[in-house]
């Protein structure tokens, strides 16, 4: 009863808050204030929120911060415990947790509390990603720079790199290429050049990478690790055109034309979409039971898909609801979410470990866990409001984010335990 009560009185406050920064905002810039932003919910530890302080916020806080206040934000992407953003002039921030040098500073710093710039990086940066304990940005001319953890070789940067670098690296082996999309993963990254060709390195097991390698015929790993990027053979003559990284799998959308096509690879795909009692697909598998898809997330081990018409389809393991679909049964094959979207289109979805976020008609949607069974489901301490429906109770069905009024979201992004948002005024 005691968390019910929480919730609304937190929501209210929330809101409240919500509406003073932006005066307050729009004071401190002379009236003329970014017209995108970003705010943020959930676990606070190390400061992956960027909000000033460690504290847990169980309800949407705008970004407050001194370098934001006369850029409007482009995009945020999540990570472990760490957040990155980038402003619509191609400048990088970061903030969080920085025991790998995720946050892209050669200072001796543990972690920040707000978002402080990442320097080094190539002017006109168009796209960020974040992994669990590593770092992406690609620059307008289709270069990569990568910096954080690479102790699985999930920088791309070499056998003989660093296994944790601390400022932004230009992948150097992919002169040549025009990368447009990177997606990252918790040790393996996943690449799309302009013409479609997929790429992908970092750690082999599981099969994440799509590369067919596992076992030898004696049982052992023939590599555990790719350091360098590699083509995926099998989406040789695909043009892929959307890539997403999970826990310990992938997938990517086939952008030709009335095709639309999803592959996934990994860890228990295989078993989730019914193909049998294997667990793994070491090679990409094509599913053929979805519309046209459009955009698709994934998270420690569930799967979301969009499709041309704005119907999200989820699938995979149900812990917590992460699969919005008003239970917590395992589903094997993908199964559309109905209520609330069957008359407002979902637009984008973002998968955490085992929450996930959705945008549907400007307004954000969140689901799954909530926290209050602990950051692992075993210590009993609650990891923080990640849903920012003002409580750490799980919700098992979508349930839309309270935000101020006169405010359109526009991006979503969802890390370990904590969720990130673009927002525009109307």
């Amino acid at each position: 009863m005691w968390r019910n009560v929480l919730r609304k009185t937190t929501l209210s406050s929330g809101e409240l808050e919500f509406l003073t920064w932006r005066r307050g905002y729009s004071s401190s810039t002379s009236g003329h204030p970014a017209r995108r932003f970003a705010a943020v919910w959930g676990n606070g530890d190390f400061g992956r929120l960027g909000v000033g302080t460690l504290d847990s916020q169980w309800s949407p806080k705008p970004i407050n911060c001194s370098s934001f206040h006369h850029q409007s934000l482009k995009s945020i992407a999540c990570g472990g415990a760490h957040t990155l953003f980038l402003t619509e002039t191609g400048r990088v921030y970061a903030t969080g947790l920085n025991d790998f040098g995720q946050l892209g500073s050669s200072d001796p710093i543990k972690y920040s509390r707000e978002p402080i710039e990442v320097l080094g990086l190539a002017k006109g940066i168009v796209h960020i990603a974040a992994g669990y304990h590593h770092s992406c940005a690609i620059t307008v001319d289709g270069e990569v720079y990568m910096w954080g953890k690479n102790s699985s070789g999930q920088l791309g940067l070499g056998k003989k790199a660093a296994k944790a670098v601390h400022r932004p690296t230009k992948v150097e082996c992919l002169s040549g290429l025009t990368i447009k999309l990177a997606a990252l993963g918790s040790e393996h990254t996943v690449a799309v050049t302009d013409g479609g060709e997929a790429l992908s390195w970092g750690a082999v097991a599981s099969g994440r990478l799509g590369h067919g390698l596992e076992s030898s015929i004696f049982g052992f790993l023939t590599s555990s690790s790719e350091y360098t990027p590699r083509l995926i053979k099998k989406l040789e003559g695909i043009r892929v055109k959307r890539v997403a990284a999970g826990l310990l799998h992938s997938a990517c959308i086939d952008g030709i034309a009335e095709t639309g096509s999803l592959f996934v690879f990994g860890d228990k795909v295989v078993a989730n979409l019914g193909f049998g009692e294997a667990k793994k697909a070491t090679m990409p598998s094509m599913i053929n039971t979805l519309p046209y898809s459009e955009e698709v997330a994934c998270g420690g081990y569930h799967t979301c898909v969009v499709t041309r018409g704005g119907e999200l389809y989820t699938w995979g393991s149900n812990e917590n609801g992460c699969l919005g679909i008003g239970s917590t049964d395992v589903f094997h094959a993908p199964e559309r979410i109905q209520d609330p979207f069957l008359k407002s289109p979902v637009s984008k979805v973002s998968c955490g470990w085992k929450h996930t976020a959705a945008i549907s008609d400007g307004k954000v949607f969140t689901w799954g866990w909530g926290g209050s069974h602990g950051t692992f489901s075993v210590d009993g301490h609650s990891s923080g409001g990640q849903l920012g429906h003002g409580s750490d109770v799980d919700y098992i069905k979508p349930t839309m984010v309270h935000v101020g009024e006169n405010v359109k979201a526009l991006e979503i992004s969802c890390g370990f335990n904590h969720t990130g948002a673009i927002f525009g005024y109307m």
